[in-house]
Formats: structure tokens, C-alpha cells, sequence
């Protein structure tokens, strides 16, 4: 009896566990080991940000469409959240805001790194 009253509450543990976690991995590239999104694509960093605010919007982000978050999700070790104009909310890594770039077509591909002088390639 205890097992079946105990059961729900472990679901919500396990459901609440799935969204709280950032959605990068590692993969390797040319350029080494770099933060991919669940996807493999690549995650870039905007030297034009700062930390916990992203300026990257309109053209920019369809360019390098944010890594956006769940509205469930919560911040872990060096993954935060930061609040996009809309009120959405989006990925960074040590206050960074996290991007993909439109122009990567596969995993490990890092043709976004360098872009415009201000487009680095985010890092383990």
C-alpha cells in the first residue's frame, strides 16, 4: 500500500528531474570540443551580450536562432536563464546567452565561429 501511494510522487520527481537539466551535450569539431544543443548543432556565444541579457533580436535571431528554454526549466551550475524582450526565456552558460547558427548543417559543424568578429563558438 505504501508503494502505491508513494508512486505519484515519485513521478512528479522524475517528470520535474527531465525539464531541469540544460539541453547541451559535447561534441567534437575542428575546433575541439564544443556545447551542442540536443540536436548536435553547435552553440554560440554573442560578444555583443552581456551577461544574463541577450541583444540579439529580429534578424540577428533568425540568423542565430536562441537556445530557448523550457518554461519549466531551472538553472543548473553554469546554466542560467535569461529573459528575452518577450518575456521567453533562453539558455546561457556563465551568464552568456546561447545561440545556433542558421548556416550549420550538421553535428560538429562550426562555420558560425568568428562571424562578424563577434560570434564565438561556446566552450565545455
Amino acid at each position: 500500500m505504501k508503494t502505491l501511494i508513494l508512486l505519484p510522487f515519485a513521478f512528479v520527481a522524475l517528470a520535474t528531474a527531465a525539464f531541469a537539466a540544460p539541453p547541451v551535450k559535447t561534441v567534437k569539431s575542428e575546433k575541439g570540443e564544443v556545447l551542442a544543443g540536443e540536436n548536435g548543432m553547435t552553440l554560440y556565444t554573442f560578444r555583443n551580450d552581456k551577461k544574463g541579457m541577450s541583444n540579439c533580436y529580429d534578424k540577428c535571431a533568425t540568423n542565430w536562432p536562441p537556445l530557448m528554454a523550457d518554461s519549466n526549466a531551472t538553472e543548473e551550475g553554469a546554466y542560467s536563464l535569461v529573459t528575452r524582450k518577450d518575456g521567453s526565456k533562453q539558455w546561457a552558460k556563465d551568464g552568456m546567452p546561447l545561440y545556433y547558427w542558421v548556416k550549420d548543417t550538421k553535428e560538429g559543424d562550426v562555420t558560425g565561429d568568428g562571424v562578424g568578429g563577434v560570434w564565438d563558438v561556446a566552450k565545455p
